[in-house]
């Protein structure tokens, strides 16, 4: 592992996982509402919200998903890797205090391109609530 730049393409494995976790608080869901422009009423008014299905707030399912990209960009492959593509499904929500764990592990390596296909979960206890796959270009030793 470069200390720098993560791990170089080079040196990643099929099966290689991290985990990065944070939760979400108050501050976050407010925060990532006045950044993105998302007030929708199930994030910011309990009132509302406890008229949905959800029966109180929940956190954006992008802030949730956001975690994701803490564990690429900060342990695999780590610092200069280039985000290209994620896909993620929804499947159960995450509330205010919910501690997310974002799980990525390396399913597929593209030696031509160098591209990595990791597969990505977030977890808040045992429950997954957003899964999906991530395509990135890590560093190379031998860039050209």
């Amino acid at each position: 592992m470069n200390t720098l730049n993560g791990y170089d393409f080079e040196d990643l494995q099929l099966g290689m996982r991290a985990t990065f976790a944070k939760t979400i608080t108050e501050a976050d869901i407010v925060m990532f509402a006045a950044a993105s422009g998302d007030y929708n009423a199930m994030h910011i008014n309990e009132v509302f919200a406890q008229t949905t299905q959800f029966k109180g707030r929940i956190a954006h399912g992008m802030l949730s998903a956001s975690v994701i990209s803490a564990a690429i960009a900060g342990q695999l492959p780590g610092p200069g890797t280039v985000y290209l593509g994620q896909n993620l499904r929804f499947k159960a929500p995450v509330r205010p205090g919910d501690t997310v764990h974002a799980t990525v592990t390396v399913k597929e390596l593209s030696y031509e391109k160098k591209r990595v296909m990791l597969s990505t979960v977030c977890t808040v206890g045992d429950k997954v609530v957003v899964e999906g796959d991530a395509l990135v270009m890590p560093t190379s030793r031998n860039s050209h």
